[in-house]
């Protein structure tokens, strides 16, 4: 539900496969170097099959991209560069296989399956890159992937770059676990340099960063898909999810078939009763499922790592609100719900907007996870979980409620302040410029990015959910808090563009303002998933999946606000 990093190493899923695709228009096709036959369309055009609200104009800014997830400027309005980080190997499948002689090998400087930073013109003129390309002496962004996000630590007005990146996709047993960090990268000669090292990493790694007030804030997902490591989890091999305080555990212990049985934050295969917080954390104040800072100008920054606030699933998405807003300067959060799968499969859980911050007395606030999923608590029957491919035991969950992972919250819960349906996968998100106002835009509005299901379930809903641009717009300060969620943009036809052979978007996984006012939307690309909601997106061999990047279908959409104000 999942952001393109609601990633697993998977243990290869076998079944039948019946598909019937579109014929392809050969001369618009991008394939998987690794795997021929896996071809999709791929013609952005000039985006005509966007539908945006009438006085915005979509274009093309940059296309031929490799899984781009995220975008950052440096400059004014008149002149300005615009950093786009590419981010390797992210999802679970021998097809995105970065160490591969057939792509050159992880260090390769044009292998489309490890990380690198392109650096455009405010006109979309490549001026720099490749940059920060793996290599051999450790100089580059790691070489396994996935890197997430980057941004300057003075906005706009350049400073410092920081990145997020993490060898998640490595395929030796367990050797992804701690291995997210947080680096800086020189703007001109793309060189690597550890800001924070030995981070949480399973499902999800460290994500996306912000800056305020002398702290690095950054979004810390989960290891698990729900609490729980389960097969789901590199075979069981994966870490398992560090609390931020002290916990007590239920009791229950969940079933991944072939007499195992685990108990929530535990290894593979254990039972406990009670874990401490930070317990399997490589530093003080590191925890998952949460938003953590530290003090970016520090001698040590990792030993002045604290929980800002956790009790999330994969929170993904954070942006610091106006001072002069509904949210009063605060953290806005995209969180990612919970998939069919895994040890603790769950079915048709929401995914979230949170505010985050922290307790008077410095302690993180807690929002619920993994026994709370939006509102409702895990065990309301709407979750129960259905059986998908992804299920460890199907025959034991099946219909069964999802059993709470704690014996009881550690502190009361903060509920969200709204929910999306389930399976959108909202992600990247940034507070609309004044000169953005007009028609469905009120001031102060967010505008999102929502990614879109990898096929896990059934679709969400007709039309399906997903795949589109998120219009959120909040009440004046002073009122009572409301949020009004819409679409705002979104393919005419076809949820995504590569099944129906139409110009428009894939997988939208960031979205920021640039020094011109314009959003620039990053779009991930194609990707061949279980196709539960779309069987026409689903791969064609099944020793292909289960979710298969198609390389150079990237693309960086503009979108701007055109003509005289109302």
């Amino acid at each position: 539900m999942r952001s393109t990093f609601d990633r697993f190493s998977w243990v290869t899923v076998s079944f039948a496969l019946v598909l019937t695709v579109p014929a392809l228009a050969t001369a618009q096709t991008k394939g998987n170097p690794l795997c021929p036959g896996e071809d999709v369309f791929f013609d952005p055009g000039h985006g005509q099959d966007i539908v945006v609200p009438q006085g915005f104009e979509v274009s093309v800014f940059a296309k031929g991209l490799n899984s781009p997830t995220a975008v950052a400027f440096r400059g004014d309005a008149r002149r300005f560069e615009v950093f786009v980080l590419e981010s390797g190997h992210g999802l679970p499948s021998r097809c995105n296989d970065e160490t591969s002689s057939v792509v050159g090998g992880q260090f390769s400087v044009t292998n489309p399956f490890t990380p690198d930073i392109l650096v455009f013109d405010e006109s979309g003129r490549l001026i720099r890159g490749p940059l920060a390309k793996p290599t051999a002496s450790g100089g580059g962004l790691q070489a396994h992937g996935p890197a997430i996000d980057i941004a300057f630590e003075k906005g706009f007005e350049g400073g410092r770059l920081f990145a997020t990146d993490s060898n998640q996709a490595i395929r030796a047993v367990g050797a992804q676990n701690n291995s997210s960090r947080i680096v800086t990268v020189n703007p001109e000669t793309g060189k690597v340099s550890p800001f924070i090292a030995g981070l949480p990493t399973g499902d999800h790694p460290a994500e996306q960063i912000t800056f305020k007030d002398g702290w690095i804030y950054w979004s810390q997902g989960s290891t698990t898909n729900s609490g729980v490591v389960g097969r789901d989890n590199g075979g069981g091999a994966n870490q398992h999810d560090i609390p931020c305080q002290d916990i007590t555990l239920s009791g229950h212990l969940f079933d991944s078939g072939g007499g195992v049985t685990t108990s929530g934050y535990s290894d593979f295969g254990t039972h406990r009763t009670t874990v401490k917080a930070f317990d399997g954390a490589t530093g003080k104040g590191i925890c998952d499922g949460s938003i953590l800072r530290a003090k970016v100008n520090a001698a040590n920054p990792k030993s002045t790592i604290e929980p800002f606030s956790w009790g999330y699933r994969n929170p993904y998405g954070i942006r610091f609100a106006p001072d002069d807003h509904a949210l009063k300067g605060g953290l806005f959060v995209t969180e990612n719900g919970e998939d069919e799968r895994g040890a603790r499969p769950t079915n048709n859980s929401p995914d979230r907007l949170q505010l985050a911050q922290q307790n008077p007395d410095g302690s993180p606030d807690y929002h619920g996870w993994p026994d709370r999923f939006g509102f409702l608590d895990s065990t309301q029957a709407v979750f129960n979980p259905v059986g998908g491919p992804g299920d460890d035991n199907a025959a034991v969950v099946v219909g069964m409620p999802v059993q709470h992972v704690l014996a009881f919250p550690p502190q009361p819960v903060t509920a969200p302040l709204a929910l999306e349906p389930a399976d959108v996968a909202i992600v990247g998100l940034d507070f609309v410029p004044n000169s953005f106002v007009h028609g469905p835009v009120k001031r102060g509005a967010a505008l999102a990015g929502r990614e879109g299901d990898f096929g896990f379930s059934k679709s969400n809903g007709t039309p399906e959910e997903g795949h589109d641009v998120q219009l959120i717009n909040f009440s004046r300060p002073g009122e009572p808090l409301q949020l009004q969620l819409q679409r705002f943009a979104h393919n005419s036809t076809f949820e995504q563009a590569f099944v129906g052979q139409i110009h428009g978007i894939n997988r939208p996984v960031d979205l920021k303002f640039g020094p011109d006012d314009c959003a620039y939307l990053v779009d991930y690309g194609a990707v061949r998933d279980f196709g539960q909601s779309d069987p026409d997106s689903k791969f064609k061999v099944a020793g292909d999946g289960p979710l298969l990047q198609i390389p150079g279908t990237g693309v960086v959409w503009k979108i701007c606000r055109v003509g005289d104000d109302d």
